[in-house]
């Protein structure tokens, strides 16, 4: 049974870093796609990111693209996602979670982590 367990969340002012940190229970970063999703209050689980356990490539919602990076340590069997340049927008619980298909829906991955909340506010 996979067990998916986030980190690092927290409080920050806009235009501020944090980086999450999502470690599995077992050799699931080196063998399955991971992603991580958000959800706001009152909306819908949304995709923020990727990464193809096969060749590293990423992929990332609009909304992130070029503030936010995911990446994993194979090693440490953990995948992060460095956020930077934070805005009120991205406030949400932030999910870790893991597929055996390359994808941005949320029903595609198997796996859920429990999640960790991200406030950006002055």
């Amino acid at each position: 049974q996979v067990q998916l367990v986030e980190s690092g969340g927290g409080l920050v002012q806009p235009g501020g870093s944090l980086r999450l940190s999502c470690q599995a229970s077992e050799r699931t970063v080196v063998s399955r796609h991971m992603g991580w999703f958000r959800q706001a209050p009152g909306k819908e689980r949304d995709f923020v990111a990727a990464i193809n356990w096969i060749d590293d490539s990423t992929v990332y919602a609009d909304s992130v693209k070029g503030r936010f990076a995911i990446s994993r340590d194979n090693a440490k069997n953990t995948v992060y996602l460095q956020m930077n340049s934070l805005k009120s927008e991205d406030t949400a619980i932030y999910y870790c979670a893991a597929a055996t298909s390359y994808s941005t829906v949320a029903r595609a991955y198997s796996y859920w982590g429990q999640g960790t909340q991200v406030t950006v506010s002055s």
